[in-house]
């Protein structure tokens, strides 16, 4: 079936801010009296902001309710990204070159409040048709939930969306969904063998994510 839609991932693939999340993540953990575990990031992946701050309140025993975390983690992420965006090289080159064959989502785990910073800030927001945020829907990755509502939001069948990854929980969620996955491996946190099985292209870099990589039937 031909790909009618394309949705991108948004920490990873657009923008190199893992790093920078569980930085933060990890700060406000110490700072108040909470457990940091090493695990942590790997553990928190594709975890809706609903997802992840409770899990800093539960497993990481930070004394906070869970709102006033999601809160105080995602000033600091966008302060850092009001100083310097961390957008990847190639990624708005990448989107332009897509979003003139296809309609483009985003699915993201971010706030919808980094969502539209990235967007604008990066100069991106005109390519998007639409784009959803994990604490918009019922679950986080690795459920194929955001997925799911970027490609109705589009008005596609998921098996007639693409969808551009780059951990293992997004990775399994894309294909939970039902799409073609194509997966460029974050160096930081790289995907399991299992998440890479699953993805039907995998690619080292944005300046590989061409057409013909999206929809090997199109030739232009």
């Amino acid at each position: 079936m031909a790909v009618a839609a394309v949705v991108f991932d948004l920490d990873g693939v657009l923008v190199d801010s893992e790093v920078i999340w569980n930085e933060v993540k990890r700060e406000l953990t110490v700072e108040a009296g909470g457990r940091w575990r090493d695990d942590a990031p790997r553990q928190m992946m594709g975890m809706s902001s609903g997802e992840w701050s409770r899990y800093l309140h539960d497993q990481l025993a930070v004394p906070l309710p869970p709102a006033e975390i999601d809160a105080a983690v995602v000033a600091r992420v966008a302060e850092r990204y009001r100083r310097r965006l961390p957008l990847l090289p190639g990624a708005a080159a990448a989107v332009e070159r897509l979003a003139a064959r296809w309609p483009l989502g985003l699915a993201s785990s971010s706030n919808r409040e980094i969502i539209d910073l990235v967007l604008e800030a990066g100069g991106l927001a005109r390519w998007f048709t639409t784009s959803v945020s994990s604490e918009e829907v019922g679950r986080g990755k690795p459920a194929p939930d955001v997925y799911l509502e970027a490609v109705r939001r589009l008005g596609v069948a998921p098996t007639e969306a693409a969808a551009i990854e780059d951990s293992s929980n997004g990775i399994l969620a894309a294909r939970a969904a039902g799409m073609r996955v194509i997966a460029l491996p974050n160096p930081d946190y790289p995907p399991s063998a299992e998440a890479l099985d699953a993805a039907d292209v995998v690619l080292a870099s944005l300046d590989e994510l061409t057409t013909e990589v999206v929809f090997p039937a199109f030739r232009g």
